[in-house]
């Protein structure tokens, strides 16, 4: 297990790299650069040109890259070619608007997908299992932002139920007016929710008729006694690694609900950040998500060989 966790870590670094180097090659090569931003249609060349130079986007676009690199590695993640900021500090703020999102949306996830799925997988070819299965199903289908739309416009603007935006609103504002949360959390929830509660139906399901848990009952085992210590653990384990997904989709699907709903987060931070063509900060972004997500599935292939022990963690 040490090898296994030593080898996926050096993998991990490995991984970062690539996608840092991959995203800044893609934004080297669109057209355009920061100085065209700011200076937009009405700058004349001169000033494009002087502005340009004094951002350092004169420069080679390896050696700026390097350069960058180097000052991450001390842990900076440098300076935003737009504000003038650290971005540190950008995502510092941003930060805590996207955990208002994914905090109660990852604690919806974790309480009712597995509440459900199990639920289902006991009651095979219920009425409750089937519609977990069609809702599944159809929530898998609908894109986030077409979710997000429709529930604009039936919930805020046709019902006048709830809030429809939270432009401008910062994170002080949005624990003062909890409302506003309610539609986008709803929106992260529910496709994930789906997507685990059938992972975990399925597995249930399967355990639950399998040869084990037939002969532990032919032995005077109760019921209950086999779920919990037979069947849960071994369907739970496998799920631990689609969690592990989720939890990755929640960060990549907050850049498409924020958009929507008008927060200010991670997600609107590297959207900003792609349009600017500040490569310092959309590099940042990209290292933050890629490492979120190398670390919750390393964690998610971790319990699941700890749930399951004869799963073998892959190499």
């Amino acid at each position: 297990m040490r090898r296994y966790v030593l080898r996926r870590c050096l993998l991990a670094l490995v991984q970062c790299l690539v996608v840092l180097v991959a995203v800044f090659a893609v934004g080297s090569l669109l057209p355009g650069d920061t100085a065209d931003v700011l200076r937009g249609e009405l700058g004349t060349p001169q000033q494009v040109s002087a502005l340009r130079t004094r951002l350092g986007l004169d420069r080679p676009a390896w050696p700026r890259f390097w350069h960058w690199l180097g000052h991450l590695l001390t842990g900076d993640p440098g300076t935003s070619l737009t504000t003038g900021l650290p971005v540190a500090d950008d995502i510092g703020r941003r930060v805590g608007v996207t955990l208002l999102l994914g905090a109660p949306a990852l604690l919806l996830v974790t309480v009712l997908a597995p509440l459900l799925g199990t639920a289902a997988g006991l009651r095979e070819g219920s009425r409750a299992d089937r519609l977990l299965t069609t809702a599944a199903v159809v929530l898998h289908a609908v894109p986030e932002f077409v979710l997000g739309l429709l529930l604009v416009a039936s919930v805020s603007l046709a019902a006048g139920l709830l809030p429809a935006t939270a432009v401008g609103m910062d994170t002080a504002a949005l624990l003062a007016r909890p409302s506003v949360l309610v539609l986008p959390v709803t929106v992260l929830t529910a496709r994930h929710m789906c997507d685990l509660a059938r992972q975990i139906r399925a597995g249930v399901a399967a355990e639950r008729h399998g040869p084990v848990a037939a002969h532990l009952e032919l032995l005077g085992m109760r019921r209950r006694t086999v779920v919990l210590r037979h069947v849960l653990p071994n369907a739970l384990g496998p799920a631990a690694q689609q969690y592990a997904r989720c939890v990755e989709g929640l960060l990549g699907g907050a850049v498409l609900v924020e958009a929507v709903f008008g927060f200010r987060g991670l997600g609107d931070g590297f959207v900003t950040a792609v349009q600017n063509r500040d490569l310092p900060e959309v590099q940042a972004y990209a290292l933050l998500f890629t490492g979120t997500a190398i670390a919750v599935n390393l964690a998610g292939d971790l319990v699941a060989h700890r749930l399951a022990p004869r799963r073998e963690p892959a190499a």
